[in-house]
């Protein structure tokens, strides 16, 4: 691949420059105990490795891999931290490890996290994305001395109306598809379980000392290590690492695209600051990107494209296909405004990066190197965290 240091302008980034207020703290992260669900699947194994990185002492619990190959296994994602595998949808079973781990800071990202499987396992879909987080709320409740919970859902648990502005935290919840509802219903549990039992109703003596539970609403990600099935980003590579035109469903659709970084990043922001100050920052998030990188599929397949080259070429799936939204975006103005936090990525770097991995995947690189250079680079952002690092970016001439 030829990794190499450059300035970050080469990227074409969304930076503000001279804010730091969004900095992620790596002091705060050394030999802090965290509970993460959900952390052999894609996300959870880019938050994984970025946990490790800060020397955070880190319990994941999860099913096994979905996915053959994952990046949880092909980057050695269980190096580093106790990896548990279990069931979210077992309340004992995650009492249990929240009680081993006796974490700080929980981070639930567990989920059946596809539209198009909900239509074929809608009861799992809701057991898991629903009950799921009712138990790990549940289990929280009676573990002492966690401060912190993250609990990630998407920006699909809005009620989708089709209009051309994005969602407000405020907004109502819904979901035609069953992912969606069940998401919708997720962030239901989550307010109920924050107003009845961690803070909002309880008194000013137990107050205090009540975790502050957050919900992060997040775009659709894309980034190295994305086996899924039915996402646009994996159907991509894998059609074009085939010579083969990949088929799109529906090419005129907008979605939020950001990279992985993005939003994991933002998690680990939101989940400092619910540490420093649980009940002032117990609530909604929304994170994504700005809105340029709102974009429909067509540009997102035709910018893919262009970076992967070798005659890659796409071509329209006319067949009958479950309901998916159309248009969607998501408006972050309160985590710009109340945590500093901010796109750093531009869509058309997030994209480059995302086919530097996949290309150097198919040469046989060693990918958790590779995701923790990334990750490295990422930090070198202005405002984001340890500065100094090198930003690994391809060689013009690879």
């Amino acid at each position: 691949m030829g990794f190499r240091a450059c300035a970050v302008e080469g990227l074409g980034l969304s930076v503000n420059r001279g804010a730091d207020r969004g900095a992620i703290d790596p002091e705060f992260w050394r030999g802090r105990r965290v509970f993460l669900t959900g952390h052999t699947g894609f996300k959870g194994s880019w938050l994984s490795l970025w946990l490790q990185s800060m020397g955070a002492e880190l319990t994941g619990f999860a099913l096994p891999p979905a996915t053959s190959p994952s990046l949880f296994l092909l980057a050695g994602v269980a190096q580093g931290m106790h990896s548990v595998m279990g069931d979210v949808r077992s309340l004992d079973a995650v009492r249990s490890a929240l009680a081993q781990a006796r974490p700080e800071v929980v981070i639930h990202m567990a989920a059946q996290a596809l539209v198009r499987e909900s239509y074929s396992t809608p009861v799992e879909t809701f057991a898991t994305n629903v009950m799921g987080t009712v138990n790990l709320l549940e289990a929280v409740r009676h573990t002492p001395g966690v401060r912190s919970v993250v609990v990630v859902t998407t920006d699909k648990c809005y009620q989708n109306r089709e209009w051309v502005w994005p969602y407000r935290e405020d907004e109502a919840m819904g979901g035609h598809d069953p992912y969606s509802a069940s998401k919708g219903c997720a962030e239901l549990a989550t307010a109920a379980w924050r107003a009845s039992f961690f803070g909002l109703s309880r008194s000013d003596s137990s107050r205090a000392a009540a975790p502050g539970v957050a919900s992060a609403r997040a775009g659709n990600v894309i980034g190295g290590g994305d086996w899924s099935t039915d996402r646009l980003v994996p159907d991509i590579l894998a059609a074009f690492a085939a010579g083969r035109p990949v088929s799109i469903r529906n090419p005129h659709a907008t979605r939020p695209w950001q990279h992985v970084m993005e939003p994991v990043g933002a998690y680990l922001l939101l989940a400092e600051r619910l540490f420093h100050d649980p009940q002032a920052h117990a609530q909604a998030w929304n994170f994504g990107p700005e809105p340029r990188d709102v974009r429909p599929v067509r540009a997102i397949v035709d910018a893919m494209a262009a970076l992967w080259g070798d005659g890659a070429s796409s071509a329209i799936d006319a067949g009958e296909h479950p309901h998916e939204a159309s248009l969607l975006a998501l408006d972050i103005s309160k985590a710009r405004h109340a945590l500093g936090w901010q796109p750093r990525l531009a869509l058309d770097a997030a994209l480059r990066l995302t086919v530097d991995w996949a290309r150097a995947h198919a040469r046989g690189e060693d990918l958790r190197a590779l995701t923790l250079a990334q990750i490295a680079g990422y930090l070198q952002l202005p405002g984001m965290a340890l500065p100094g690092m090198a930003l690994p970016v391809m060689d013009a001439a690879s």
